[in-house]
């Protein structure tokens, strides 16, 4: 369930109110009475969880478990794994922890937010993975297997005779002949963007498939196949360190350049609709968000050093 922004804001004024030095009793009750109604409460966990990756674990009932793990030196990560089975449970871990978290954490090939990596595998083909992502390979005799659990991957197939199957939690792409493609992995869908040879989808839950042909882009859950579309120009720039916008709306670039940034970066409602064009450099994300207040006339917020959010230009009032 997604989180109105106004209530979010809020959430993050009163953690940073809630976090000074000085709570009064009168601040300390009107935040408990904004607390209790449950859009409140959800916001406030919204914040809280962004805060975790920032801030100590003090208060955290188990945060003397995780001191321990953190404070071993160069724990291996079997044993990490080993240890975190009986903190989940033991065989019921996928399901206590999440098997795409998992996953992703045990994965062949990770990213950090705001890092973009390439490399070449033993066949040639080409793989460069996006901002906070996870993947693992595997080759066999007849068949060449990626599955991505976390994030996005751009490949350039070789000329090898052996299909490439590259999997999602919603289903699998399979290419035999020489392809460029990208895919994205959402929240509960993926995203199929085909810049050259051919593509193949099969759903996880459902016998039904479609080949996407050369410059088009599709998106696809467990179930469903939504309709092709032409395929977008910028979606491969990010491989050169660049955010690509082509008359795209604010929301929607502030949504990807989220992508590159720890912490959380919002959009107020009211400018959403305005239009983005440029090419920006990814290294440095606070520059863009100056070069947008600039030309777009907008003020950036911070509420806290890891809450930002791109606002209206208000007037000064006496």
């Amino acid at each position: 369930m997604s989180l109105d922004y106004t209530v979010l804001q809020a959430a993050a004024q009163w953690f940073a109110v809630m976090r000074s030095e000085v709570v009064s009793e009168a601040d300390r009750q009107a935040w408990h009475d904004w607390l209790a109604v449950p859009e409140h409460a959800r916001a406030w966990r919204r914040v809280e969880q962004i805060s975790g990756r920032f801030e100590p674990l003090a208060g955290d009932p188990f945060s003397p478990v995780a001191t321990a793990l953190l404070e071993r030196r160069q724990p291996s990560r079997r044993q990490a794994l080993k240890t975190l089975s009986v903190l989940c449970g033991g065989g019921a871990l996928a399901l206590a922890c999440g098997a795409a978290p998992w996953r992703s954490w045990a994965a062949d090939q990770r990213t950090a937010i705001g890092e973009v990596r390439d490399w070449r595998l033993e066949d040639g083909t080409q793989l460069w993975l996006n901002t906070d992502s996870a993947v693992d390979i595997a080759y066999a005799d007849q068949i060449r297997t990626v599955s991505l659990y976390r994030g996005e991957l751009l490949v350039q197939t070789s000329g090898d005779q052996r299909p490439l199957v590259l999997r999602t939690a919603e289903g699998r792409m399979q290419t035999r002949d020489a392809s460029r493609f990208s895919v994205l992995q959402r929240n509960g869908s993926t995203q199929l963007s085909v810049f050259g040879g051919a593509v193949e989808i099969q759903l996880i839950e459902q016998r039904r498939s479609r080949t996407v042909m050369h410059g088009q882009q599709v998106v696809f859950s467990d179930h469903h196949i939504e309709p092709d579309h032409p395929v977008q120009a910028g979606r491969q720039a990010w491989t050169s360190g660049v955010l690509l916008a082509d008359n795209l709306r604010l929301d929607e670039f502030v949504a990807e350049l989220s992508r590159y940034r720890q912490g959380y970066l919002g959009c107020d409602p009211r400018i959403a609709g305005l239009r983005v064009v440029g090419a920006y450099p990814l290294a440095d994300t606070d520059r863009i968000l100056e070069a947008l207040a600039s030309t777009l006339s907008l003020r950036i917020d911070r509420r806290l050093p890891w809450w930002v959010s791109l606002e209206p230009l208000q007037q000064e009032t006496a």
